[in-house]
């Protein structure tokens, strides 16, 4: 049975930040009982496909019997071995066409754009959410895009066909800004990953997020 899709509160697990694969699961852990809502595998480093397999092994255990959903980066191979509930590919990955035939129609199906040349190009049958961005300059992923600020994310916003979630920059001292653009939910990296205090960390971005959605409709 798929899990849904709440992009909430997104995650997306660095194993450099998080210190290995038992601080990945560490931080799941944690971050899933204080309200994120989904969660990412990625790794800018030399990880092996060994390592990958493993570390996303490690992390579907973790996330079994909870409703939330694990989206492994890029890696079609590790998602179908592991059977995870989801991939998430970029603009120089896998065609999304491709990608939708090798995982099926019962694993989710997330896209990057950072555009609106790429977002006019998505084929909206295919995808299940889009990750926008950069929104604000990041240093935890090396061939991020120009970012884009919260006016023109608020511009993507109204275009779009799907549930999207903004990733790049984004934390306890901006995200409300991101929220009130109309985006569905929102990724972070560091803002949790590497924390002291990865269960206040989480609880302040999920009450800024609701307080901003609330924010949104008065």
């Amino acid at each position: 049975m798929k899990k849904q899709l709440d992009l909430t509160l997104y995650l997306v697990l660095d194993p450099l930040l998080c210190e290995g694969i038992n601080g990945m699961v560490n931080t799941t852990k944690i971050a899933i009982a204080n309200g994120v809502t989904a969660i990412q595998l990625r790794s800018e480093q030399t990880f092996s496909g060994k390592d990958w397999y493993y570390a996303a092994l490690a992390l579907k255990e973790t996330l079994e019997g909870t409703p939330v959903p694990l989206f492994i980066n890029d890696h079609v191979d590790i998602a179908l071995a592991v059977d995870a509930d989801g991939v998430h590919i970029g603009q120089s990955d896998l065609p999304v066409d491709v990608t939708r035939q090798l995982i099926g129609n019962k694993k989710w199906l997330g896209f990057s754009i950072s555009n609106h040349q790429q977002l006019n190009a998505v084929p909206w049958q295919k995808v299940d959410y889009l990750g926008i961005g950069p929104i604000y300059p990041t240093a935890t992923k090396k061939d991020a895009a120009k970012a884009l600020g919260t006016e023109q994310l608020a511009e993507l916003v109204k275009l779009k066909q799907c549930p999207a979630v903004a990733i790049g920059g984004i934390d306890d001292s901006n995200i409300t800004n991101v929220i009130h653009t109309g985006i569905d939910g929102v990724a972070v990296v560091s803002a949790i990953c590497g924390k002291k205090d990865i269960q206040q960390a989480t609880l302040s971005l999920i009450n800024k997020i609701k307080q901003a959605k609330q924010e949104r409709l008065s």
